[in-house]
């Protein structure tokens, strides 16, 4: 009796010392791979099987087949290979755990042969991590609740320790994800003109409120004769320019990059707005049809000394121009395809004739698309309004500006996320304009 008390107490201790070595393993380690690789090796000794294996799990199901950890090496290498070579079967939705555990037992029974096998699942906070198997020879394998326990333990700690650097691992995901993200929005953000320019005779105000980090709006001013400075500069005609690529995110603002330079080259070439929107098609049709996507442009050219604004429009949302005489307001509209749609496309040319007072506002569709909490639009109806109202206020180019993003934050509400980007520009003419004399 005295033997068998101290045979027991001796194994006792052996099974807590093996348990306590894995533990320390969980708390030391930081490399799974030298975790992993005790658990076969305590799983066997544990219950004084003749071998374990660990076969782990992918977050999605897969077989983590890099990470197939068995014991004793003798037994175990003709094993590991086997397994390795059997087709992956990922854990699908429909199947759940139960019916990847009855495939993946199946199979090692089958390679095992006759010899006694008993397999547990590796789980944490109910999310399958992978199967623990020990095996006995062909004579038989010792089996208790005890043994079922010490196994049980050993798969938990098992889990908890594979979900800990899958959690890791995605943490480092999201870090490099939010960095590359930044980094484009600050890319982005350089690109956008920080400041208006200032232009004779007129007010400018824009703003972007990009859905996500990095967006598809694009918004521009960009000097026909760039070699003018100071009050030349400020005298020349200007190109004003608002655009959107359809889709949100990182693919839509690197496209709307590509298309800033395209652009920016086009308007030194001097042409009006419909040949400038019909090279621009040409120039970026390879590249939009890889990319699936396509963009609305609405181009125009201002020229201070006339007051003259011609444009062309590639079916971008027209602009809204409110006169200062009784505050109508008309959409400035010409007939064009989508950027990207097809490689001939034609473009109309319109002009307008700006007067003191007059209001014109850009802006892409994530303004007039914006939801409220009801589910009803913002709509062009509801800009209007606002529009004219802010116009009435005598408020200059910020102050409008300001106001139409305060009316739409209050319908879309304090808690809602926009759907989709949100670009506003906002062209007043000065109340009081004296025209400059004409040369000769």
């Amino acid at each position: 009796m005295r033997q068998l008390l101290e045979s027991l107490s001796r194994e006792q201790r052996r099974n807590q010392e093996l348990l306590a070595s894995l533990g320390f393993a969980l708390r030391s380690f930081t490399n799974l791979n030298r975790f992993l690789e005790l658990v076969p090796l305590v799983s066997s000794r544990l219950v004084g099987a003749e071998g374990s294996l660990l076969v782990p799990f992918h977050a999605d199901g897969r077989l983590r087949k890099e990470q197939f950890q068995a014991s004793p090496p003798e037994r175990s290498d003709d094993l590991l290979r086997q397994l390795i070579s059997l087709t992956d079967q990922p854990l699908g939705e429909d199947a759940g755990e139960e019916a990847m555990a009855l495939r993946l037992d199946a199979n090692v029974r089958m390679l095992l042969g006759d010899t006694p096998v008993f397999g547990t699942s590796v789980v944490a906070r109910n999310h399958p991590w992978g199967r623990l198997y020990v095996f006995g020879s062909s004579r038989g394998l010792s089996w208790s609740d005890s043994h079922r326990s010490h196994i049980q333990l050993v798969a938990d700690l098992t889990a908890v320790a594979i979900e800990s650097d899958w959690l890791q691992e995605d943490s480092r995901r999201h870090e490099r994800l939010d960095r590359q993200l930044s980094t484009g929005a600050e890319i982005q953000a350089q690109l956008l003109p920080n400041d208006c320019p200032v232009i004779e005779g007129i007010e400018l105000a824009a703003h972007c409120r990009p859905a996500f980090q990095v967006g598809g709006d694009y918004y521009d001013f960009i000097p026909t004769h760039p070699q003018h400075f100071g009050r030349q500069r400020e005298t020349s005609p200007w190109a004003l320019v608002m655009g959107d690529v359809m889709g949100k995110g990182v693919p839509a603002g690197l496209l709307m990059t590509l298309l800033r330079g395209m652009l920016r080259a086009e308007v030194l070439s001097g042409l009006p707005p419909d040949r400038i929107l019909h090279d621009l098609n040409q120039l970026a049709q390879e590249d939009l049809a890889h990319s699936h996507r396509f963009v609305t442009l609405f181009y125009s050219d201002f020229d201070p000394l006339t007051r003259v604004l011609r444009y062309a429009n590639a079916a971008h949302n027209p602009p809204l121009i409110c006169r200062r005489q009784g505050y109508r307001v008309e959409r400035l509209d010409a007939p064009g395809l989508l950027i990207g749609l097809q490689l001939e496309a034609d473009y109309g040319c319109q002009q307008v004739q700006l007067e003191p007072g007059d209001v014109i506002l850009y802006y892409t569709d994530g303004v007039s698309e914006a939801p409220g909490p009801g589910g009803e639009r913002f709509d062009e109806d509801r800009l209007i309004r606002c529009l004219q109202a802010a116009c009435r206020d005598g408020l200059h180019a910020q102050g409008i500006l300001d106001q139409l993003f305060a009316r739409l934050d209050r319908f879309v509400g304090a808690d809602h996320q926009l759907d989709d980007d949100a670009s506003m520009v906002v062209l007043k003419v000065r109340d009081e304009v004296r025209l400059p004399s004409l040369p000769g």
